[in-house]
């Protein structure tokens, strides 16, 4: 935890029509609790006539018990037709991470959580290949093959499922994953399954960007990481970033150096879903960072 964050807090996230008074009334809500806001964003879309807030509060003398403070914020959700979850910072998400051969995404996050950047519990990994099994056994995390194929795709994703739900997981990290996961799952988990594309989307979606870039001659690449939706390459952007290249970079050095941004750039996409700082709207998010 941060600093503010000695104690727990308490997160709202909230999205409604625009209108007067949004964010006096959740503030006053916080203020009558005898809360103390230690972090408040917001957005207005005029184009989508939207409001987007996220508000967060130290839960130390805060007069609700934190399961007395869903029902009593919903009397304000209510009348003023906001949609809104809450969340708790001492509660930490469960999250699975799926890789195929490539280990460096994997083993970055790994690394990350062992070392107390991502708060959360990672509690299994599971791969299409037995590479990458001997990451998960280092760090004490579970490890499930399941070896997909054409003939035992539906099979696997069945297991997957119940592996999911047997583990409760809150979010599923797709770490340089190379399977097309079907409708059955990206719905069950809408908006919670987080992917890394190696490339700076829409610019060279689909397979072998890095070679597509090379070929194209670009002095920029990037990697996205994004939620994955039924539309591959297609589903709400987290984060973004980018690195210069040039005429002597060869295919192997756009992939080197794509490697560091995919790391990087899902690293941030998870500590910010994890933080509660991502709200999705149509296909477009806020990033509360």
């Amino acid at each position: 935890m941060s600093a503010h964050q000695a104690t727990p807090t308490a997160v709202l996230l909230l999205s409604c029509r625009d209108r007067r008074g949004l964010v006096a009334a959740v503030s006053d809500f916080i203020f009558r609790h005898r809360g103390n806001i230690v972090h408040a964003d917001q957005h207005a879309d005029p184009e989508e006539d939207l409001f987007i807030q996220r508000v967060e509060w130290q839960l130390d003398g805060f007069d609700l018990d934190r399961q007395e403070i869903a029902g009593a914020f919903n009397v304000v959700a209510r009348r003023l037709g906001i949609a809104w979850s809450l969340h708790f910072s001492d509660e930490l998400p469960r999250v699975a991470l799926m890789a195929s051969k490539l280990p460096h995404c994997l083993y970055d996050l790994l690394v990350r959580w062992r070392l107390g950047e991502l708060r959360a519990e990672i509690s299994l990994v599971v791969s299409n290949h037995r590479e990458v099994e001997p990451i998960a056994r280092e760090f004490d995390v579970p490890f499930h093959h399941l070896p997909v194929s054409r003939e035992t795709k539906d099979e696997c994703e069945e297991r997957l499922i119940e592996l999911l739900d047997e583990t409760d997981i809150d979010l599923v990290v797709l770490a340089r994953y190379m399977q097309i996961l079907t409708d059955r799952v990206i719905d069950r988990y809408a908006h919670r399954i987080l992917n890394i594309h190696h490339s700076f989307l829409p610019a060279f979606a689909g397979g072998r960007p890095y070679h597509q870039a090379h070929h194209r001659g670009v002095k920029l690449i990037g990697a996205t990481a994004h939620y994955a939706t039924a539309e591959l390459d297609e589903g709400p952007i987290i984060d973004q970033d980018v690195a210069r290249v040039s005429h002597r970079d060869s295919v192997g050095d756009l992939v080197r150096k794509g490697r560091e941004l995919e790391k990087v750039v899902l690293a941030r996409a998870v500590r910010l879903h994890l933080e509660q700082r991502v709200v999705v709207y149509g296909n477009k998010t806020i990033v509360f960072d």
